[in-house]
């Protein structure tokens, strides 16, 4: 897995580096910036710096500094660079000041921001623009009326290409977000040493562009302290191997899925085909009489079993019954019936329970409820559920999705897995995993019945919290698979659900 640092974090990590192995701020500004020079000049420039005009805006601090070694390295290889030093020249850091003084030593051309229309012309004449405004420390908004941000402006307004030097300036390197929705977007960013945690949401994947982390010479594994992991393929793929040819339906696993009512079959009914398509050896969806009668007609693979509900714990266990992993919540109801079921497969269920949809909605506002399965409980929601288990808003959740997560998995004890664009999967005892695998044509109905019935399966398998990342995980490689034939729209849920063999395949093959 790929370490994803907070900015404390990396502020930690370049104080270790600089305090305890005695390599100089200055040298890992250096290669910071040569690394920069090298993705700017190959992603940016056609291969060749050579004869190109690039303007540099960089800020006062650091992030500056990284911006005047980036100037000096581009006008070595023969690129037309001017810097516009935006701030106050005196409250200049000490490398960034040194960094200054080297990009003049050269010849450079330094400019100090107020001639705007100049800046404006002349960026209108370059072939690239370099973002050293601000770096991973930035924690509160940018004033739109201030100097940076008239810089901000100017570079938004423009239609050369932004490299970003670290994050974004106005991004919050902790949670993704343009601090007060302003703030550059940049056509690539490149990083240092880690991924920050800003860069793998959905608002900092759409600000910062594509990402590149280039090293800073010292080693990655300096760091011990990470918020959190993005998974790689190779994680998900050393979780399987080929099945033996012993292998049954009962080894396999039997999946059960609490879910259905009338007009809403269809949900529990991909979640179930879904468990199949991942691994299950067998799938039954249990549900309410009427529910039943309108499924009967459309199942094959799938069995059915009824809730009678003058006994309907009885029936509850007999549905339960010798499964290995039990869905709960696809389009199920959140009436009294329903909290019954789930209040009473919660405390005597002894295998995976993956929660969804109205399982979740069951307990909005005491997500403490959950805790009588703690350790056996996988929830899947998205924000605006999260919002309700919380009692919070969408918009609070997306505002911190790594801490809402987090919260929620401490409250109820399980693994809690929050979708979007990059998935994040929260373990009670702090650990946070995120998958970035998906698109947009993920944003379709039915495509988180589809996920749940996929954690089923795994979890007859693996332990709720491996078996929600490779869902997750295995989820997006089959929506992607599916984009990049058809396009970002108009995938139907099932054929998530009908690529996963072909996925699983892929996988095993290497």
């Amino acid at each position: 897995m790929i370490p994803v640092l907070s900015r404390a974090e990396m502020r930690a990590f370049d104080a270790h580096a600089i305090t305890r192995c005695n390599v100089p701020s200055l040298l890992l500004m250096e290669n910071a910036g040569r690394g920069a020079t090298d993705v700017i000049e190959r992603e940016l420039l056609g291969g060749t710096a050579r004869g190109k005009v690039a303007i540099v805006v960089a800020g006062p601090g650091n992030n500056g500094g990284d911006g005047f070694v980036v100037a000096r390295h581009l006008a070595t290889r023969g690129a037309h660079v001017q810097v516009w030093l935006v701030g106050d020249p005196a409250k200049r850091t000490p490398d960034c000041k040194a960094n200054h003084d080297a990009f003049v030593g050269i010849g450079g051309d330094v400019q100090d921001w107020g001639a705007v229309d100049t800046f404006v012309a002349n960026l209108a004449e370059a072939d690239v623009a370099v973002d050293a405004l601000f770096g991973t420390g930035l924690d509160r908004p940018v004033k739109a009326d201030s100097v940076f941000g008239d810089a901000i402006t100017r570079l938004r307004e423009g239609t050369v290409p932004v490299a970003a030097v670290d994050v974004p300036s106005g991004l919050d390197a902790d949670t993704g977000h343009l601090l007060g929705g302003f703030g550059i977007e940049a056509a690539l960013t490149v990083t240092f040493a880690h991924l920050k945690l800003g860069h793998v949401t959905a608002h900092g994947a759409k600000a910062c562009g594509p990402i590149h982390v280039v090293d800073i010479g010292v080693p990655p594994t300096l760091s011990t302290e990470r918020s959190a992991e993005l998974l790689e393929t190779a994680d998900v793929r050393a979780r399987f191997s080929k099945r033996p040819i012993d292998s049954h339906k009962y080894k396999a696993g039997h999946v059960v899925v609490f879910g259905g009512s009338p007009g809403k079959t269809g949900a529990p009914l991909m979640a179930a085909v879904s468990a199949l398509r991942g691994g299950a050896g067998a799938a039954t969806i249990a549900s309410w009489a009427d529910a039943i009668r309108a499924l009967e007609s459309r199942v094959l693979e799938v069995m059915v079993a009824p809730l009678a509900e003058d006994d309907l714990l009885a029936s509850v266990d007999a549905a339960a019954k010798n499964k290995k992993a039990l869905v709960l919540g696809p389009g199920f109801g959140t009436d009294e019936k329903a909290g019954r079921v789930a209040t009473h497969l919660l405390a005597t269920f002894p295998e995976t329970l993956v929660i969804d949809a109205d399982g979740i909605t069951l307990h909005a506002g005491n997500p403490e409820a959950l805790q009588v399965a703690a350790g056996r409980v996988i929830l899947t929601p998205h924000a605006g559920e999260l919002g309700r288990l919380l009692g919070k808003t969408s918009a609070e959740i997306e505002a911190d999705r790594f801490a809402s997560a987090r919260e929620a998995a401490r409250r109820s004890g399980g693994i809690v897995l929050l979708k979007g664009a990059y998935t994040v999967i929260a373990h009670p005892d702090g650990r946070v995993v995120v998958s970035g695998e998906g698109g947009p044509a993920l944003g379709t109905a039915g495509s988180g019945d589809v996920l749940a019935g996929l954690i089923g399966a795994l979890a007859c398998e693996h332990e709720p919290f491996v078996a929600a990342q490779c869902g997750a995980f295995l989820h997006g490689v089959s929506g992607s698979a599916w984009q990049k034939v058809h396009g970002d729209r108009g995938l139907l849920a099932s054929e998530i659900a009908e690529g996963m063999p072909g996925v699983l395949a892929a996988l095993l093959a290497v």
